[in-house]
């Protein structure tokens, strides 16, 4: 008897209008009845053969730094086209900073959530993600990484900058500056309107070294935008040209199978922290690299990055550590001027969205130009990296500092804690004119962490109590288990881990007591016994907080600490595959 041999050919795993097919029970059918819908919105046999290239359309009325999504979309369709594929944009949902309540952080898991769903849902063979504001960018980097499709980022692009009085005023370092001012009773009221008409010249995201442009250098870095893709500000052509080449892009990345994950590796997280510490980035970089990362089944190893930082100093002069503002930045040359100076510390092997590696594209764009915004090695804007990571028993689990946006003088301190229990506590008591604070007292404030406020709002920016404010006062070392803008400065502790909330040793400090910071020690030591701490602990036992429903109770329930990205759990990569950087 003979026998037929098996076919050992793999079947090709389906494309195009061919993917994700839905649940009729009859293959067959589901796409006959999947093609007959998608002709009536007027395409042909030949065109839905072409690979599908997802387009995530993050527009928004409420969403100004994403004001021109209509001509990004566009130019991201006609690179895809010109490259042979069939774009298809669809909606998810989008989040603003300033139009968030209580706070855009804690919307970003599900911005991350409906992101993936959807490139998981819905037939694509490869993605464009658009996003700029603070949050969008890590939420579709963490949606992606968890869907696991050939994708890339498009960032929304800067805002331009305005001019007060000949002034040059730019969001939103500025914004707070003249907010300072204005509690200072420095500016009047009129003027604090008037400066308000040129914060924001156009739309964009801030253009300093904010949240979304740490994110968007943050996104070049690690491989995931074409070579430039940070920079360019939102209404120049550059930007448009810069989405055209990404759709095309998108194309050859489906046609090759250039997964997310074969970009987003352990290298590509290292290069990515290298330069969030090069660029005096966002303390909120930290966070949302973590959470990223965790998508992978990564962990971000908080003291390696500390001591990264000792060998890599910040270059970029950009507000709030420096002077300039990204569209002098993208003058300069964008990212290809700042990976050239940290070349000998980049991992130049670590593959990009292009298919070539980061080595190999710094090669392509040549030597580069003299400019001033990005300094020399060895004439840096300050010597270590912009963040710094502190320990002691007041942090456990950690805590971050902006070093480069600090006043020097306050980074080695010890002063008597001036407590604040919660953010309507801070807002209550804060300018009262009997409140007993003095200029080197420390301000701390509680229960703003991922579980406390909820959502870790940004809060960790504590005003200067306006009868300070108004004696001449500009900084005090601050403390929480919050975040700050990227775009804040001064001597802020934050990321305090773990949290007030549930019971990390913030919750237990009392005004009166005496706290050490020292950031040359890499030190935040709360000077009261572990004795006294445990009995206080005994006497005011915390109560985590709840909720009885929906989205807030899955977030109470779910979220992680700080060090581990403030992303759900359950989110996390099933599988651990160790730390970065190594």
């Amino acid at each position: 008897m003979t026998t037929t041999p098996k076919d050992d050919k793999k079947t090709a795993p389906p494309t195009g209008m061919k993917k994700g097919l839905t649940s009729y029970g009859d293959a067959g059918f589901s796409l006959f009845l999947r093609k007959a819908f998608i002709k009536g919105a007027g395409y042909t046999d030949t065109a839905l053969d072409r690979p599908v290239i997802g387009i995530t359309n993050t527009g928004s009325a409420y969403n100004p730094c994403h004001g021109n999504m209509p001509q990004l979309i566009e130019a991201v369709k006609r690179g895809i086209m010109l490259a042979g594929g069939l774009p298809m944009d669809f909606p998810t949902i989008s989040v603003h900073e300033s139009f968030a309540a209580p706070t855009s952080m804690y919307l970003r898991n599900l911005m991350s959530m409906d992101t993936e769903e959807m490139l998981l849902a819905q037939p694509m063979d490869a993605v464009v993600l658009i996003g700029g504001c603070d949050k969008t960018v890590p939420a579709q980097l963490m949606g992606a990484a968890s869907a696991g499709l050939p994708a890339i980022q498009l960032i929304t692009g800067s805002m331009l900058t305005g001019s007060h009085r000949s002034e040059r005023v730019g969001a939103c370092t500025d914004c707070r500056r003249y907010w300072a001012k204005f509690r200072a009773e420095e500016i009047s009221a009129e003027e604090k309107d008037e400066v308000n008409n040129q914060l924001v010249a156009s739309v964009g995201t801030c253009s300093v070294m904010g949240t979304a442009s740490t994110m968007a250098c943050i996104a070049e870095a690690l491989g995931m935008t074409v070579p430039g893709g940070a920079s360019p500000p939102a209404v120049t052509a550059d930007r448009i040209r810069i989405a055209e080449e990404t759709g095309a892009r998108a194309v050859q990345m489906a046609i090759d199978g250039l997964t997310i994950d074969k970009v987003l590796t352990p290298a590509a997280f290292e290069n990515a922290l290298r330069v969030l510490l090069a660029i005096g980035g966002s303390t909120n970089g930290i966070v949302h690299l973590a959470a990223i990362a965790g998508r992978l089944g990564l962990d971000i190893d908080l003291p390696a990055l500390d001591r990264m930082g000792r060998d890599t100093p910040v270059l970029l002069d950009l507000k709030p550590s420096g002077q300039h503002y990204m569209e002098d930045f993208h003058h300069a040359g964008g990212m290809a001027t700042l990976l050239r100076e940290l070349k000998p510390l980049l991992n130049l092997d670590a593959m990009t969205v292009t298919g070539r590696t980061l080595g190999e594209e710094l090669e392509a764009q040549g030597p580069g130009f003299k400019q001033d915004v990005v300094r020399p090695f060895d004439k840096p804007i300050f010597p270590q990296g912009g963040i710094a990571v502190l320990y002691g028993n007041l942090a456990p689990g950690g805590a971050i500092i902006k070093q480069s946006a600090a006043d020097a003088k306050l980074m080695e301190h010890e002063g008597r804690a001036v407590v604040f229990e919660n953010a309507a506590d801070l807002a209550n008591r804060v300018d009262d004119p009997d409140l007993d604070v003095t200029a080197d007292d420390i301000l701390v404030l509680k229960n703003i962490g991922p579980k406390g406020a909820p959502g870790m709002p940004e809060a960790g920016y504590l005003p200067i109590p306006i009868k300070l404010a108004r004696a001449g006062v500009k900084d005090m070392v601050r403390i929480s288990d919050g975040r700050m803008s990227g775009t804040g400065y001064g001597t802020i502790v934050l990321h305090v881990t773990p949290e007030s909330a549930v019971g990390g040793p913030l919750a237990y400090v009392r005004s009166g007591d005496r706290i050490r910071l020292s950031v040359k020690n890499r030190e935040i030591s709360l000077l009261v016994s572990a004795e006294e701490l445990a009995q206080r602990a005994l006497v005011n036992p915390i109560v985590e907080p709840t909720a009885a429903r929906g989205y807030k109770k899955l977030f109470l329930q779910t979220v992680t600490q700080a060090d581990k990205g403030v992303d759900f759990d359950f989110l996390r990569g099933a599988q651990s595959k160790g730390k970065t950087p190594r």
